[in-house]
């Protein structure tokens, strides 16, 4: 019945073919018994000897906690906490210096112990669940699009709403922080009168005379409204405050706007509620019309539109080929730009702009409202066309063109560029393109006077590479390095590794501070430069597994080597943005399975949204008697 396949074990001839989403890994029988062994004899306690000092349950360094890994059963708790040793043990950036380090062949067997188990898991011990299970309320921005494209109101009343908390990866969709305050309750109210004075036109022309008619679109409305077919108990409670009005003598007209508020503040309306079935042991897959709803929340903001309910309401959603066509379909739909404007955003960080990043006026006088709203664009503008166009997502991080209109192609030393719209723009060389030259994330890792390697180095680790540093020691302040002047003899990077010399800060900078430099051509604002105090700008590095580059061309190519950790990282913080909420321990499978096939694809950004949609944790849920409430429709 399903176009996706849970995953499964067939043994054929003593080898193991773990199956799921069209991907077959074999892995020897004698193989896995053999790594579950080499756990005991040889990994654990390698991990008592040189890790457990800091990591143990006592000590949990950094909130880690190696000692309760105890079996390789233990070790699938949080595969990606092992991603991540793995990553420190091979950069050698754990042990940190002066404690006691493993040799190279016992960090070498460790190593690959890790990595082999992350590459061919043992499928019976690979956690399989959907997630913890939410209500969802709407957010600001699925409030205001859902009565767009249900009533025809396009004059954001959520805006006046408080607003929504992040979380959830950094996103302002995550159904555990969309808190329902009581002010936020008088809000709804208040906006629901609102809309139907806006939609008054339309209601008065669905205010049919006659005895049927108007229960005929209240059920319409309700239907949309809620995302699902309705009862006849709940047409009833809507018709109820139809005829209660009309009985007052209200109009026609004034009746279905009151019956329409009542739709409006419905928990029915106001949540995306999911069926709950069982006693939240057993995962279930989720309804057709549950599964258009989180459709068109992910790629839309929005409501389900017809296309979708009429798929939804044949039960063919899940036919094969079905979920291709739908995703492609709404991805060629211009409201699919809610998910260039609210994902790339939020992961960009580029709302920043708006908030804390203001670069010194008497220094960056270029930098204007203009300026930023064009600097804020631009991710955006590309993130939507690579989705429009089925573009690699490998063009992020490299490639020969941007876009721009006339006052950000003058900033980047492009001419011919006339106006103000965002259009496509060839770049003459891969100094500039894909994020990391784009002065908007430029501009929002620097400090108000001067760059910051340190702030641009971090922020590549977090967002391209998914391996974030260590939060640093108390009471560190990088910006007494002072200016980019020189000062007592030395110039700024000098001072930066000087600074890097202290044994406390070395393990993480001597990973996030080359990553910086070399995008030292751009300055705090994102402009291209050649001098920098007076000096010829240094931005030479070499990655701590020993690549050395020079500038930001070179360091993006070096990235390019690394594109398969950029796109599970991207995968991650695209299906954190899809479910509305954290990544929990057990998605990391997912997320290998999704970012394999988005690469066998040759990275095309469309089978990203599509093997998202077809996940496990999209596709299926797990009830939970803490997201009981009464819904009632009034």
């Amino acid at each position: 019945m399903y176009a996706f396949e849970l995953p499964i074990m067939r043994v054929t001839s003593g080898i193991v073919l773990l199956v799921v989403s069209g991907f077959a890994l074999p892995i020897s029988m004698d193989g896995a018994e053999a790594r579950h062994a080499e756990f005991s004899a040889e990994v654990r306690p390698a991990l008592e000897r040189f890790c457990f000092d800091c990591h143990d349950s006592g000590s949990k360094k950094a909130d880690v906690d190696l000692e309760q890994f105890d079996s390789e059963a233990a070790f699938w708790r949080n595969p990606k906490l092992w991603e991540r040793v793995e990553v420190q043990l091979r950069e050698r950036v754990m042990p940190p210096p002066k404690k006691k380090q493993p040799g190279d062949d016992e960090r070498a067997r460790l190593t690959e112990w890790i990595h082999s188990a992350l590459e061919h898991p043992d499928v019976e011990l690979v956690p399989h669940d959907p997630g913890p299970p939410s209500l969802h309320r709407l957010s600001r921005v699925e409030y205001n699009n859902t009565v767009r494209d249900l009533l025809g109101v396009d004059t954001h009343p959520a805006d006046a709403f408080p607003p929504d908390g992040g979380g959830g990866g950094g996103f302002d969709n995550n159904a555990s922080t969309l808190f329902v305050p009581p002010i936020l309750l008088e809000k709804f109210w208040d906006a629901s009168a609102k809309i139907v004075a806006a939609a008054k036109p339309e209601l008065l022309h669905k205010a049919q005379a006659g005895s049927s008619g108007y229960r005929a679109e209240l059920a319409d409305l309700a239907r949309r409204a809620f995302r699902r077919p309705v009862e006849t108990a709940e047409v009833d409670r809507l018709a109820s405050v139809y005829d209660s009005a009309t009985a007052r003598g209200e109009t026609p007209g004034d009746a279905f706007a009151l019956a329409t508020r009542a739709v409006l503040i419905s928990p029915h309306f106001l949540f995306r509620i999911e069926t709950e079935r069982g006693d939240g042991a057993e995962p279930y897959a989720i309804t057709d019309f549950e599964l258009a709803s989180r459709l068109s929340y992910f790629l839309w903001s929005s409501m389900p539109d017809e296309e979708l309910f009429a798929r939804a309401a044949e039960g063919r959603l899940r036919e094969p080929g079905m979920l291709e066509k739908q995703v492609a379909r709404m991805l060629a739909d211009p409201k699919a730009h809610a998910l260039a404007e609210n994902f790339a955003s939020q992961w960009l960080r580029t709302k920043e702009l708006y908030t804390s990043v203001a670069p010194a006026p008497d220094k960056f006088p270029q930098y204007t409202a203009e300026l930023r709203d064009a600097f804020y664009a631009e991710p955006l503008e590309f993130f939507g066309a690579l989705l429009r166009n089925n573009l690699p997502v490998s063009d992020l991080l490299d490639c020969d063109y941007t876009y721009a209109n006339e006052i950000l192609s003058h900033f980047y030393g492009i001419s011919d560029v006339k106006g103000p719209a965002m259009r496509r723009v060839a770049l003459p060389d891969h100094a500039r393109g894909g994020i990391l030259g784009m002065g908007g994330v430029l501009a929002l890792t620097s400090y108000p006077r001067r760059t910051s390697p340190v702030l641009r180095g971090k922020w590549v680790m977090e967002e391209i590479l998914g391996t974030p540093p260590a939060p640093p020691p108390p009471m560190v302040n990088t910006q007494k390095l002072g200016g980019e002047k020189p000062q007592d003899g030395l110039t700024f990077r000098q001072r930066m590794e000087r600074h890097r010399e202290d044994p406390k800060c070395a393990g993480c900078h001597a990973r996030m501070d080359p990553l910086g430099f070399g995008l030292e051509n751009f300055d705090a604002i994102g402009a291209w430069r050649t001098e920098v105090g007076g000096a010829s700008v240094d931005s030479a590095g070499k990655l701590v597994t020993g690549e050395p580059f020079s500038g930001p061309a070179e360091l993006k190519r070096l990235l390019m080597e690394r594109k398969e950790a950029f796109l599970r990282n991207l995968t991650e913080k695209m299906l954190s943005y899809a479910l509305g909420r954290g990544i929990e321990p057990a998605d990391w499978w997912p997320v290998q399975q999704i970012a394999k096939a988005v690469a066998a694809d040759g990275y095309r950004s469309q089978r990203l949204a599509l093997e998202i949609a077809r996940s496990y944790p999209f596709q299926y849920r797990k009830s939970s008697s803490n997201t009981k409430i009464a819904l009632t429709t009034p």
